[in-house]
This record gives C-alpha cells, sequence and structure tokens, in this order.
C-alpha cells in the first residue's frame, strides 16, 4: 500500500475516534464517508500503472499473428478444396455450354 494512503487511514482512524466522542451520528458519517475516501485514494494511488493504449494493441497484434499463423496449414487445406470446387464447376459449365 502507498505511504499516503497509509497515512490517510491513520487520520481517518483518529478523526472518527474523536467523531464518536462528539456523537454517534457524527462518528458514523465520519466513519462511512472517510472509509470511502481512504477506498478511493487507494485505488487512486495505482491509476498510473497500468499498460498503455499502444502497449495492448501490441500484445494482441502478437496473438492475433500467432494465431494466423497456426491456422495456415487449415487455410491452405481449405483453398485447395475451394480450388478443386471451382475447377470441378468449371468443368460443369464448359460440358453444358460446350
Amino acid at each position: 500500500m502507498d505511504k499516503r494512503v497509509l497515512i490517510g487511514a491513520g487520520v481517518w482512524v483518529l478523526l472518527t475516534a474523536a467523531a464518536f466522542l462528539v456523537g454517534p451520528i457524527l462518528g458514523s458519517a465520519v466513519l462511512l464517508f472517510g472509509g470511502v475516501l481512504v477506498v478511493v485514494a487507494h485505488l487512486a494511488s495505482h491509476w498510473g500503472e497500468g499498460t498503455t493504449f499502444e502497449e495492448r494493441e501490441l500484445a494482441r497484434a502478437r496473438r492475433r499473428q500467432a494465431k494466423y499463423e497456426a491456422n495456415a496449414d487449415k487455410r491452405a487445406k481449405d483453398r485447395a478444396r475451394w480450388e478443386a470446387a471451382q475447377a470441378r464447376k468449371a468443368q460443369r459449365e464448359a460440358r453444358r455450354s460446350g
């Protein structure tokens, strides 16, 4: 956890204890809103550590290229079947018209 978040959590605990000494409603409000602020501060402390758009797209392109290369033999087989079917179709058309 970030040092600033820990300091904020400590201050929150102290303020909550002091607010409960003043009154239970005020203490509950400080407990609730302060807790939310500490959680938001913790989430925000790691905000910039994620990958950039370019890094994610580069990784995606690499995965797509690997998948494309892995299926090259299947595509070649399908292409050969399609070409054979086109040749048979051309022969049928030639017999009908010829």
